[in-house]
């Protein structure tokens, strides 16, 4: 199965690595983080396209993220889920299924690091720039940021799973409880200089420009701050500031871990866990992180459920 060209269209998944006893639990578990997940980002993303007080670009932008989570946790867990109960001989997946899954997995979770971008340079407009911070950031401006940010996400995922499916296979198992790029690619034979290249530069591009990006801001707001010596200033930055950097690390963590990890087969066990921490992590913690930082969210959340 290794050394010949495999044409068949259908793929053996990996799936989870969890015992008979640890199936039901796990299943159980996931499923309901997957459950809160969904209903939480949904909630916030009708409530904040419904309610007029919160069509601000901060607000507008949260809307963004909470939608791009939704889409992220739906795009690997159902399968995830599906795959739990099954034996392992039993999980299969066809090649366009699993092509599929890789780019909108790749897609969404890139999607979520330009988004966080964005909501970096939005804070900095509204703490170091506030009188000019309604003109800059309108609504064509926000369109625009909003557009860049999928669309760019869009190009460097499409042509990072077009190099990966132009390749010839000569596997038929996804050593992944889900398909991504490098599971796509591993499945050939062939010479994999260019995808190798192509995702080192993806990687390197997307992460020096998120964190790149994200510092020089917070270290702008900072001197901002400092010189001020205002109260009310600082207490605004801190306030908005400190959720948005704990969901950027949380995010940043779990990326890193996952990269990391691949590089290394023979920690595949410690691979396979780790894996879904980005799908079902962030989207998990982003809604309650934001939810109770807001005080609009908490206020209009609680009128809405009276």
């Amino acid at each position: 199965m290794e050394n010949h060209t495999y044409s068949e269209h259908v793929l053996q998944l990996e799936g989870l690595k969890v015992t008979n006893q640890s199936s039901y639990p796990a299943f159980i578990f996931i499923l309901v983080i997957y459950i809160f997940t969904m209903v939480a980002n949904i909630s916030l993303t009708v409530l904040i396209s419904m309610e007029r007080i919160l069509h601000q670009p901060m607000y507008i932008l949260l809307c963004n993220m909470h939608l791009n989570d939704a889409l992220n946790i739906t795009t690997v867990i159902p399968r995830v889920l599906s795959d739990i109960l099954k034996a392992s001989a039993d999980r299969y997946i066809t090649y366009v299924e699993c092509a599929t899954q890789a780019f909108f997995g790749h897609f969404f979770s890139t999607n979520a690091h330009t988004i966080l971008m964005i909501m970096a340079f939005d804070r900095y407009m509204a703490i170091c720039n506030p009188l000019r911070y309604a003109t800059i950031m309108n609504n064509k401006m926000l369109v625009k940021l909003c557009v860049s940010a999928w669309g760019v996400s869009f190009v460097f995922v499409g042509v990072l799973i077009s190099l990966s499916i132009r390749l010839s296979r000569c596997r038929s198992q996804v050593i992944n409880p889900f398909c991504d790029n490098p599971s796509l690619f591993k499945l050939s034979c062939d010479n994999l200089f260019i995808n190798q290249i192509y995702g080192l530069f993806f990687t390197a591009v997307f992460l020096i420009a998120s964190m790149g990006s994200v510092a020089l801001t917070y270290i702008s707001i900072a001197i901002v701050c400092v010189r001020s010596k205002s109260k009310s200033l600082n207490s605004k930055a801190l306030q908005t500031c400190s959720t948005h950097l704990a969901v950027y690390f949380i995010m940043l963590m779990t990326s890193f871990v996952i990269v990391f990890l691949h590089r290394y087969p023979q920690w595949s066990n410690h691979r396979t866990v780790a894996s879904i921490m980005f799908p079902l992590v962030p989207p998990c913690l982003n809604p309650i992180i934001y939810g109770l930082q807001s005080k609009d969210i908490r206020t209009l959340s609680k009128k809405v459920s009276l």
